[in-house]
């Protein structure tokens, strides 16, 4: 596969974009340089981050892409898809509560949001990135790491940015300071103009033929459902026959062996009169059965085969559903991580649909076992993201925030399967992202997620003290009523055909501690 849309000769990097941030010392700085020298016997302190101030690029901004978290230098800076357009200085989690460094996404915006875990504490303009409490927010910044966990914003600044940012948008918090690259690979993946253009009308073509087809299957239901009812009192009466009949041939028989076992002519000659009658009754049943059946037969065989018409029915529902699906998903942009771990590739895409806490639902359906040379190896984290449409084809970064191979020699060592790309690759949009890491997919990844990569090298306090997401089941009756369908990790009923979630239920840390900020 090439991409057209970089230059031939070379999949290195470019170059890089302009630094995102002018460090300046302040006063306070300048008087500690100043002073006099500790004592020879002091233990050496740490010198604290050169404090970040706010800035905004000097053009017009787009809508933002990623966030880049520096725990090192502490700031954020804010890149759409010409470079950065904004930053500030955070407050990142204290020593025992880190924030995590990996990579995430947001997941939930809430502008007046209050802590669950800290009696209600004020998180304003909040932009969630797990679903156990690590979230980007407005408050107080000390000059230094101070935090439970989260990101703390200046609040104007995270006020601006709250509008800006969408559901999806990729954070990545680094140890270090990291910042994107452009970067061309041949394994990236390179869209098809004519796929692109056509996948709107194909995914409303294909949403209306489901929505037929969902109409006919529940007029097939419906008919089926008739047909077994009209035809219940006629099995009802054959089953009564059915009775009657092994009734009367039990008598027969018993008059059989009272004839036999008879020693008188009398007692023969009332077995053998009893015989008979028991004939004749097995002969009279036998002929209303004969009769019931071939009157019962038209129905129980129309209903028989509206039954088998409902199944096929509901069969071309699913599978116009599933088509629907995917040509929506098309319109998405796809994210793909690639685990050393587990030496699998994760496709994640966002429906769009509303859960009742809040979050949307991934789809998740594409998970295979993939080829990584040398599995043995380190391979580093990171982040490729389409950050804009080129000629031809898409404009790539790359962000590493973890050691192992460089960009380019990581994507070397990865063979993407060609049936997923064929999937995904023609459609392929800006916001796109391929995730290479050593890590597994955190716990915290689960259906209203993207992913959540952490790095395992690195503290992570405020994420491991915090209670694990609980697994919200989203269960419904299929559609026959025979059983249990879902979606996510849980195959559990439902106490309704609605989703539920109760974070007060199954999180033990809903209710905790006085006030205090994240």
């Amino acid at each position: 596969m090439t991409n057209r849309g970089t230059t031939a000769q070379s999949t290195e990097v470019v170059r890089r974009w302009p630094p995102p941030s002018i460090v300046t010392l302040t006063a306070a700085a300048a008087l500690t340089a100043l002073t006099a020298a500790p004592p020879a016997d002091a233990a050496p302190r740490q010198a604290p981050p050169e404090q970040t101030t706010e800035g905004t690029a000097p053009r017009n901004a787009g809508e933002p892409i990623m966030a880049i978290v520096s725990i090192k230098s502490q700031k954020v800076t804010i890149y759409d898809a010409k470079g950065w357009i904004l930053r500030a200085p955070v407050s990142t989690g204290t020593a025992g509560r880190e924030t995590p460094a990996g990579v995430f996404s947001v997941l939930e915006k809430d502008k007046d949001h209050r802590s669950s875990l800290y009696d209600d504490a004020r998180m304003p303009h909040m932009l969630r990135i797990t679903w156990n409490g690590i979230a980007l927010h407005g408050g107080p910044l000390p000059g230094y790491a101070a935090s439970h966990g989260c990101v703390r914003m200046p609040f104007g600044f995270a006020e601006k940015l709250f509008d800006k940012v969408r559901i999806g948008t990729r954070v990545i918090i680094s140890p270090n300071d990291a910042e994107p690259v452009e970067f061309s690979h041949p394994a990236l993946f390179v869209p098809k103009p004519e796929a692109i253009a056509a996948a709107p009308g194909r995914a409303e073509t294909l949403a209306r033929e489901a929505d037929e087809a969902t109409k006919l299957a529940q007029q097939a239901k419906n008919a089926a459902a008739l047909a077994v009812k009209e035809a219940a009192p006629l099995a009802a009466a054959l089953r009564k026959l059915e009775l009657a009949k092994t009734g009367a041939e039990s008598a027969l028989a018993a008059a059989d062996k009272a004839l036999a076992a008879a020693k008188t002519d009398e007692a023969k000659a009332r077995a053998e009169d009893q015989k008979q009658k028991a004939a004749a009754k097995v002969e009279e049943v036998q002929r209303q059965l004969d009769a019931a059946k071939a009157n019962a037969k038209p129905k129980l065989d129309g209903a028989a085969a509206a039954q088998d018409a409902a199944k096929v029915s509901e069969t071309k529902k699913a599978n116009a559903e599933k088509a629907a699906s995917e040509a929506k998903l098309a319109l998405e942009p796809v994210s793909i991580f690639v685990s050393r771990a587990t030496q699998k590739l994760y496709v994640r895409r966002d429906t769009h649909k509303r859960l009742p806490d809040g979050g949307e639902l991934f789809d998740a359906t594409i998970e295979v076992p993939i080829t990584i040379r040398d599995p043995d190896k380190p391979i580093g984290t990171h982040v490729f993201t389409a950050m804009a449409r080129i000629d031809g084809g898409l404009h790539w970064t790359a962000v590493t925030i973890d050691s192992g191979d460089d960009a380019k020699s990581a994507l070397d060592r990865i063979t993407l399967p060609q049936d997923v790309l064929d999937r995904i690759a023609p459609t392929a949009l800006p916001r796109s992202s391929v995730i290479i890491s050593d890590e597994p997919l955190h716990r915290e990844t689960n259906y209203r997620t993207e992913f959540v990569v952490a790095l395992n090298n690195q503290p992570q306090g405020g994420l491991i003290t915090r209670a694990r997401s609980p697994d919200m089941r989203l269960a419904r009756r299929d559609d026959f009523g025979f059983g249990w369908g879902s979606w996510g990790f849980s195959n559990t009923p439902a106490r309704s055909s609605q989703y539920f979630y109760d974070p007060r239920q199954y999180n033990r840390n809903y209710y905790q501690r006085p006030q205090r900020w994240f």
